[in-house]
């Protein structure tokens, strides 16, 4: 499997994938990703080269977003001098689940991360979605905290502030990493 930027070209395909992680979590119960995520925002991200897809062979089979932009409210300032980079909307399709993929996006992740400099790979979750926190605690991730405050990104009020990090470090992945070189991040 190989891991490339995503391209503009790519949107229909991303959003597609975003709808059917949002169905599968609706049978689970949960509400998350239950509002559509804007596309202009979607491709504002593609545009600006944080968001990757893993291909086996022509099918996409994972995305996932890695940017040095926290989202507005969710860091303190002093976490936010610390070089970080941020993980959102990982997806793995469902034809490819229990593979570990999410597993080795996040130890890309965190390979890229620290190929930036990064002192940190954090994210945010859904507040309400403890199998999700719990497996992100199972990926080495520690607890920070959980921000309510806010409105979300595509509206209405604050869903995803189960803040998380670790440690950016080297990690074997297994992908065919196919992405240019990280840029570094200012220190």
């Amino acid at each position: 499997m190989r891991i490339i930027p995503a391209q503009p070209g790519d949107l229909p395909k991303l959003l597609g994938f975003r709808e059917e992680a949002a169905a599968w979590l609706s049978q689970l119960g949960s509400d998350q990703w239950s509002r559509p995520y804007p596309a202009d925002r979607l491709l504002a991200t593609i545009e600006a080269g944080t968001v990757f897809m893993v291909l086996d062979g022509q099918v996409t089979a994972a995305t996932i977003t890695l940017t040095p932009e926290a989202e507005e409210g969710l860091w303190t300032e002093d976490e936010l001098s610390e070089p970080s980079m941020f993980v959102n909307k990982l997806t793995v399709a469902r034809t490819h689940a229990g593979r570990n993929l999410g597993g080795r996006l996040l130890d890309w992740a965190g390979d890229r991360a620290h190929r930036a400099s990064a002192k940190w790979l954090r994210l945010d979750a859904w507040t309400t979605n403890e199998r999700l926190q719990d497996y992100y605690l199972l990926q080495g991730f520690v607890y920070v905290r959980t921000v309510l405050e806010g409105d979300a990104v595509n509206g209405g009020p604050r869903v995803s502030g189960w803040l998380a990090q670790r440690a950016a470090q080297p990690a074997e992945h297994g992908f065919s990493d196919q992405t240019p070189a990280p840029p570094r991040l200012g220190l």
